[in-house]
């Protein structure tokens, strides 16, 4: 055990592949699958580290609707655990030491580039449940923890390889990082209910009831191709299969055609489509929240491809009108492009089942590019049905993060046909998918 996880007449055990915690290092990050002692390890070797000397601590995920969502009570917990009750004070949103020491938490994704400053004092900003972080998140919350010695920790259990977490930190190792494989096999306290469910759950394995993918990623920390209740598992397989993620540049001789799914609270997401000789290419995709139209409009004219922009595509619902402003959507968004010749239209409801058969119809023409639409193709591999926990049988579509960049792709396949060139022959084109997964 290091030095630095002693006290005077205590001594805190810590498993042989968490001594990287006591280490400098400007990135530390620990992932795994199910009992690895990810998330202990990280609070006690926090707590333990606060206790010998004065630090700042940021504990972030990205959805923190309330403290019942933080590492609040986990870091409680170890409190105790570790006989520091005496030394550190729990309050409702904070934890405070004798010597200085500070636990502070927050959401990622509700803070901004100018709210995230008051961060910038942070000695340590321990990021939990990492893999659902987005890149917004990542860059702004990275440039912020810039006091000399600082240090950005992230625990989290893998899900899809294409996560911005696991591309950033595991995929594409930044220099002066630790990454630590901490799954069941490195946990020296592994407790024996635990083994009975691993163990159970290869028997199942073995008998066909469970997949072998689910095993590996749940017991090991691999990542897997799609999220459980995917509604578009093998359609996602066969892009990756098929290096249809891949660099797909704005093609000037074609149209651009906007496609918007409306959200204020919720998020917006608005796709950048081109189409020719049968493909359909996301070019590329804006998401966000807590904006007005015209900001985002003034961020699409502002593209490469702004002067070959064809039409706006809006949901049907968007001819309602605002009853405090009296105008729709519609409206708007037609007074906002008036001048830059660009039409605005209405995207047809023909429901949500429907709509699901039309994108798996359309997946195997869909190419995305890599850089600008992955996070796109992320909600995509996480769109998923609701679990049932008494029968375990699929329902009905989540309505989360997810679904706003999947409905966005479900109203580019209902008005495909629609998404013409004003060109009635067109090549095709030659995709360069090597060396791109």
């Amino acid at each position: 055990m290091s030095n630095a996880a002693k006290k005077t007449d205590v001594e805190w055990e810590f498993a042989e592949n968490q001594e990287f915690l006591f280490l400098p290092s400007r990135y530390k990050i620990g992932y795994g699958g199910r009992g690895g002692t990810k998330s202990w390890g990280f609070a006690r070797a926090l707590l333990v580290t606060g206790f010998e000397r004065p630090l700042r601590i940021g504990c972030f995920r990205e959805v923190q609707r309330s403290i019942k969502d933080s590492v609040h009570q986990l870091l409680t917990d170890q409190i105790q655990l570790l006989g520091l009750g005496a030394f550190y004070t729990v309050l409702q949103n904070e934890i405070r030491g004798r010597n200085g020491t500070t636990f502070i938490f927050a959401g990622l994704s509700n803070l901004t580039a100018e709210s995230i400053k008051s961060y910038e004092g942070l000695d340590r900003a321990w990021v939990e449940e990492a893999a659902a972080v987005t890149r917004r998140s990542w860059d702004i919350l990275i440039p912020t923890i810039r006091k000399p010695d600082s240090e950005i920790w992230a625990s989290f259990n893998p899900e899809l390889d294409t996560d911005e977490t696991w591309v950033r930190f595991v995929e594409n190792t930044p220099e002066d990082c630790h990454v630590e494989v901490m799954s069941y096999d490195t946990n020296p306290w592994f407790p024996d209910v635990l083994e009975k469910e691993r163990l159970e759950f290869l028997r199942q394995v073995e008998s066909g009831a469970r997949k072998q993918a689910d095993y590996d990623n749940i017991w090991c920390g691999k990542t897997k191709t799609a999220v459980d209740g995917a509604i578009y598992p093998d359609e996602v397989a066969a892009v990756l299969a098929e290096n249809r993620l891949c660099p797909v540049s704005y093609d000037p001789t074609l149209k651009v055609h906007i496609i918007k799914d409306i959200g204020w609270n919720d998020k917006m997401a608005i796709g950048a489509v081109q189409v020719a000789a049968g493909s359909v290419r996301l070019i590329d995709y804006i998401e966000d929240s807590h904006r007005t139209y015209d900001s985002y409009v003034n961020e699409i004219l502002d593209k490469p491809y702004a002067k070959r922009i064809k039409t706006f595509w809006l949901p049907h619902d968007a001819k309602a009108k605002n009853p405090q402003t009296g105008k729709s959507s519609v409206e708007i968004m037609q007074a906002l492009v008036k001048d830059h010749g660009i039409k605005v239209d209405v995207i047809p409801d023909i429901g949500v089942k429907q709509g699901i058969e039309a994108v798996r119809q359309m997946f195997p023409r869909m190419y995305f590019d890599k850089t600008r639409c992955t996070p796109l193709f992320n909600r995509l591999r996480r769109y998923a049905r609701v679990i049932s926990p008494t029968t375990d049988e699929p329902g009905a579509p989540k309505h989360d993060e997810n679904s706003h960049g999947a409905d966005m792709i479900r109203y580019v396949a209902v008005i495909e046909k629609k998404l013409n060139n004003d060109t009635p022959d067109m090549k095709p084109i030659n995709y360069d998918t090597r060396g791109y997964v």
